[in-house]
């Protein structure tokens, strides 16, 4: 007799401990299908370019020159040269920075003189400029009889 309370059968009859998955699986992609070069998601176009722009307004900021420690943002005056503006910015690492820190950093926007600063770049997305036409005969073709 089983030392079980009931006697349907279920996951403890097998004698394996591992999943026994006998179907067929997909074969797996052989291409990356997160391309950095190829559109992501419907309207969101192809990668243009990258950018640097300020955390607080958003403000496209140039990237042709190093970025010193008493610069600001020409819009809305926020420091370019803080820890929100990094790369390394973290809020779940310790010292809210991924580079091994001796000592915190008190104020993660004022300005600040760390040595690891790398300015935040982003992609910027540029939408496909399909014409009217197109979409207007895409719509079209669905109802063709």
């Amino acid at each position: 007799m089983s030392d079980r309370k009931y006697r349907q059968k279920g996951y403890q009859d097998s004698g394996s401990s591992g999943r026994s998955d006998d179907r067929p699986r997909p074969p797996k992609p052989a291409y990356n299908r997160l391309s950095p070069d190829k559109p992501r998601g419907r309207g969101l176009g192809a990668p243009k370019d990258s950018v640097f722009r300020c955390h607080a307004c958003g403000e496209k900021q140039p990237l042709d020159r190093e970025i010193g420690v008493d610069e600001t943002c020409s819009r809305c005056g926020a420091a370019l040269h803080a820890c929100v503006q990094c790369t390394y910015f973290d809020t779940s690492a310790r010292f809210e920075c991924r580079q091994t820190l001796t000592e915190p950093v008190r104020s993660k926007t004022k300005p600040n003189h760390c040595e690891l600063f790398s300015p935040k770049i982003a992609r910027e997305f540029g939408a496909d400029s399909g014409s009217q036409t197109d979409a207007r005969s895409a719509f079209d073709a669905l109802f063709k009889i």
